[in-house]
């Protein structure tokens, strides 16, 4: 039995850890296709990803505020940042992406 319960736990450890990384990888992947266009160097007002002042207000809102307002678009961001294709699990995955490389 507990040979058992110790597979069971490294299964899931694992399929975890493999779910985060695709979850990141697929961040980065909208960010650099759908956001980097204004988030990178600021356009527009936008928050540059990496500025931790520009961002720390922004993320005590957290992350289903953000990606609330991204899907439905707020100020000069339009929504999903104009690519009307991206799920609203892609836009949360950018926005996650984005909130973890400015802090």
């Amino acid at each position: 039995m507990k040979f058992n319960t110790l597979t069971l736990c490294f299964v899931l450890l694992i399929f975890s850890v493999a779910t985060v990384s695709a979850s990141d990888d697929i961040g980065q992947s909208v960010y650099t296709k759908s956001c980097a266009a204004c988030h990178a160097s600021g356009v527009m007002g936008a928050p540059k990803v990496g500025d931790k002042d520009a961002w720390s207000a922004l993320i005590t809102e957290g992350v289903d505020t953000l990606t609330h307002n991204s899907i439905k678009g707020k100020g000069k961001m339009p929504a999903k940042g104009g690519n009307m294709k991206l799920t609203d699990e892609e836009v949360k995955a950018a926005v996650t992406y984005m909130m973890e490389m400015s802090k």
